[in-house]
């Protein structure tokens, strides 16, 4: 038998909560560090609020619905570590939260509306809620348009941005559940019959133009570039349309872990990640590769839900009451330029490294004699004796090809007119 979950009235839906939070650990503190960063691997851990399930990035700011507590937790991820600063009361059961702008929208699956959150206000506040048709839950926005799918009437809410009404409604499959935007095509999946619809939202009215049959009980999709992903909730696969396709085709199909429900994409399009709520992990998909496969999977809390991507992080919600933040491992760059030295005056240059991991810097040829570099990618003593050097510096942290930059530095007896008596101090810096 499939194993389903399905939005619920509240009165049965406590019950089933409860024993999809069997199991969950208890989280002890507000934020956990989790020691140094190496690559994809789960950071910090933050407390939210009830049952999270959907997240979504804007800005500096991560958006959750807290299912369990009515509520979306606002999160700083500028902050270090990341941290809740805002907690907005909406309807009942947030499911999914999308943001656009300066305005998020958030879907209550038993209030049957979706209310808008005024980010860019302080502290954020719901400024309008809208109804839409019954047990709305997937959301996306695309600029003057939201699109919401309706599970309990199998339909898809367009709301006009501008005026915050519905201006819309498609008839689409059974029991609609995730939904994406890209250009003039909404995807929207159908738990109940295996297949995702594909909207044309340039036509008047909105209609959907081709149907497309994937996995089974289909659940969380992302589209980037021309390839859409899907979630298969029931036989633990994604799979993959090309969109730019005619017609539009499932091209390849990807073993992931135990019930995927989420899926995000990095803003490069490189990497899809996975959230498998039966497994406790998240598979991490190489969707340039041909074809596309898992090269990682991430332990992560306890029934991992929605998910999230920014440039260098993703963020994950468990039903248990928390959020990962998993660092994306980036290979390292680095970059500056040596000024002349003088003998017998202190040194220093730092060279701008960027990577995660942190890379690692060395140095191979012959450095000055009275300098070293540290690892961190510092260029720093008192040089001793005059001379041209040449010597090669690289930073290294096992993703991609190292960095590799050709020096030439100059020590001089006397002090250089144009530059003054010290070497040139830079900044050391990488991201995380």
């Amino acid at each position: 038998m499939a194993i389903v979950d399905r939005p619920r009235p509240r009165r049965r839906l406590s019950r089933s909560a409860a024993a999809l939070a069997a199991g969950a650990f208890a989280v002890a503190t507000i934020v956990t560090g989790a020691g140094p960063a190496s690559a994809d691997t789960v950071t910090d851990t933050i407390t939210v609020g009830a049952s999270p399930l959907g997240a979504a990035v804007g800005g500096d700011r991560a958006y959750v619905t807290n299912y369990g507590s009515n509520s979306v937790s606002v999160i700083d991820t500028a902050a270090t570590p990341p941290a809740v600063v805002a907690t907005i009361r909406v309807g009942a059961a947030p499911a999914r939260v999308a943001v656009d702008g300066n305005h998020a929208y958030v879907t209550n699956s038993e209030s049957n509306t979706v209310s808008v959150i005024d980010t860019a206000a302080n502290p954020p506040a719901v400024t309008a809620t809208i109804g839409v048709g019954a047990l709305p839950f997937g959301v996306a926005v695309d600029g003057n348009r939201a699109y919401v799918t309706n599970y309990g009437s199998n339909s898809v809410s367009v709301i006009d941005t501008a005026t915050n009404t519905v201006v819309g409604t498609v008839p689409v499959g059974g029991n609609p559940a995730g939904v994406a935007v890209d250009g003039n095509r909404a995807y929207v999946t159908h738990l109940a019959d295996g297949t995702v619809s594909v909207i044309d939202t340039a036509t008047t009215p909105p209609a959907v133009v081709a149907t497309l049959p994937v996995g089974t009980n289909p659940y969380g999709l992302a589209v980037s570039g021309d390839r859409a992903y899907v979630a298969n909730l029931s036989d633990d696969t994604v799979s993959v349309i090309d969109t730019a396709a005619t017609p539009t085709a499932v091209v390849a199909t990807i073993p992931v872990g135990t019930h995927p429900y989420g899926v995000a994409i990095t803003p490069n399009g490189d990497r899809a990640y996975v959230t498998n709520r039966g497994s406790n992990s998240v598979s991490v998909i190489d969707t340039a590769a041909s074809p596309p496969a898992v090269v990682a999977t991430i332990p992560i809390g306890a029934s991992p839900y929605g998910v999230a991507v920014d440039g260098n992080r993703v963020y994950v919600t468990n039903l248990n009451g928390t959020v990962s933040v998993i660092a994306i491992d980036q290979p390292p760059t680095l970059a500056g330029t040596p000024v002349q030295g003088v003998v017998g005056q202190p040194y220093s240059h730092a060279f701008t490294v960027t990577g995660q991991p942190a890379p690692t810097v060395a140095a191979t040829g012959t450095l000055p004699d009275g300098l070293t570099l540290s690892p961190d990618g510092v260029l720093s003593g008192t040089p001793t004796t005059a001379g041209t050097y040449t010597f090669t510096v690289t930073a290294s942290n096992g993703i991609g090809d190292a960095s590799v930059l050709p020096v030439v530095l100059d020590i001089t007896e006397t002090t250089p007119t144009s530059t003054g008596s010290l070497g040139g101090v830079g900044s050391v810096s990488w991201t995380s």
